[in-house]
C-alpha cells in the first residue's frame, strides 16, 4: 500500500482516477468562480484565494475516490462490458484501491471542513452518495442516474455556497450539468446492458427495453433544452440567451443520432458527444458578463 509505485502502476492509478474528468471538474469550478460570481473581485483575487483552491482540490479528491470505489465494485461487470480497460483486480490489487478510496474521502472531507463547515458537510454527503451509488443505486432504474447527475450539479452549487454570490447564474449551469449528465448516464446504461444484465442490474434499458428508454431520452432532451433556454433568458444577457438557443442544434442532432443508434459503439459515441456538449456549456460562461 505505502510502497513507492512504479511508473506503470502510477499510470494505472491516473487512469483509474479518470484524470481528464478531474481536470474538467477543476476547470469548471474555476470558470464558475471567474465568470458567474459577482463580488467585484479581480480575477487575481480568485486565483490567489487559497481556501477556494482547497475547495476545488477537495471536490476533485472526492470525485477520484468515487471512481475508485465504482471500479472496485464493478470488476465482474466491467470484465464483460469493457474487458480491455479493467484496472482493479487486473493491473492494480483490489485492497489498496479500497484503502485509497477511504483515505481520499477522509482527506476531501477534512479539507472541506477546513474551508467551511458547509463545504465539509457537502463533501461528506457527496462521498456517501458516491459509495451508495456504486454499492446499490447504480443497479436500480433511474435512481443511480439521478444521483450522478445531482452530484455533478452539486460540484457547481458548492461554488455558490462558498462565495454566497451568483446563485441564479450558477443554478442555471448546475441545471445544465444535471440535465446533460442524466442523459449521458442513461445512454451509458444502454451501452453497458450486456454486463449489467448478467449481474442482475435493473437499469432503465434493462427494465423497459431500448425503444422505451429512447422515448424517455427524447422527452428529457427536449424538455431539458427548452427549460434551459427559459432559465437563460431570465439572465437578461442576449449573448447567453443566443448561445443556449444555438444549443438546440446539437440537441436535435443528439436526438437524430439516438434514433439511428442500435449498437454498443453507437451509444459510446453518443456518450462522448454528451461530454463535449458539457464542455461547450462550460465555455459559454466566458460570455455571460
Amino acid at each position: 500500500m505505502f510502497k513507492i509505485l512504479s511508473f506503470s502502476s502510477l499510470l494505472q492509478v491516473l487512469k483509474l482516477s479518470r484524470t481528464p474528468n478531474l481536470i474538467i471538474i477543476f476547470f469548471t469550478q474555476y470558470c464558475a468562480a471567474f465568470f458567474l460570481v459577482e463580488l467585484g473581485q479581480s480575477k487575481w483575487d480568485i486565483i490567489l484565494d487559497f481556501n477556494f483552491f482547497l475547495l476545488v482540490l477537495s471536490t476533485t479528491i472526492i470525485a477520484a475516490a468515487g471512481y475508485y470505489i465504482n471500479d472496485y465494485y464493478d470488476i465482474k461487470i466491467d470484465m464483460i462490458n469493457k474487458p480491455g480497460k479493467v484496472i482493479v483486480g487486473n493491473k492494480l490489487n483490489r485492497r489498496p484501491v479500497l484503502i485509497w478510496h477511504q483515505i481520499f474521502n477522509a482527506i476531501g472531507i477534512v479539507v472541506g471542513v477546513y474551508v467551511s463547515i458547509w463545504v465539509g458537510l457537502i463533501n461528506l454527503v457527496a462521498a456517501f452518495l458516491l459509495w451508495f451509488y456504486s454499492n446499490q443505486l447504480k443497479r436500480l432504474p433511474l435512481l443511480g442516474n439521478i444521483t450522478v447527475a445531482f452530484l455533478t450539479a452539486l460540484s457547481l452549487l458548492i461554488v455558490a455556497v462558498y462565495f454566497r454570490s451568483g446563485e441564479f447564474k450558477i443554478f442555471i449551469y448546475a441545471f445544465f450539468a444535471f440535465g446533460i449528465t442524466l442523459i449521458r448516464e442513461i445512454i451509458k446504461d444502454m451501452e453497458d446492458m450486456k454486463g449489467d444484465e448478467a449481474f442482475g442490474c435493473k437499469s432503465l434499458p434493462i427494465v423497459l427495453g431500448i425503444r422505451k428508454t429512447k422515448w424517455i431520452l427524447y422527452i428529457l432532451i427536449l424538455g431539458f433544452t427548452i427549460s434551459l433556454f427559459y432559465f437563460a433568458s431570465k439572465i437578461g444577457n442576449i449573448a447567453v440567451t443566443g448561445y443556449f438557443l444555438i444549443l438546440l442544434i446539437p440537441s436535435l442532432f443528439l436526438i437524430y443520432k439516438l434514433v439511428k443508434a442500435d449498437a454498443k459503439h453507437h451509444f459510446y459515441q453518443l456518450s462522448q458527444y454528451c461530454k463535449w456538449l458539457m464542455i461547450g456549456g462550460v465555455l459559454s460562461m466566458t460570455i455571460i458578463n
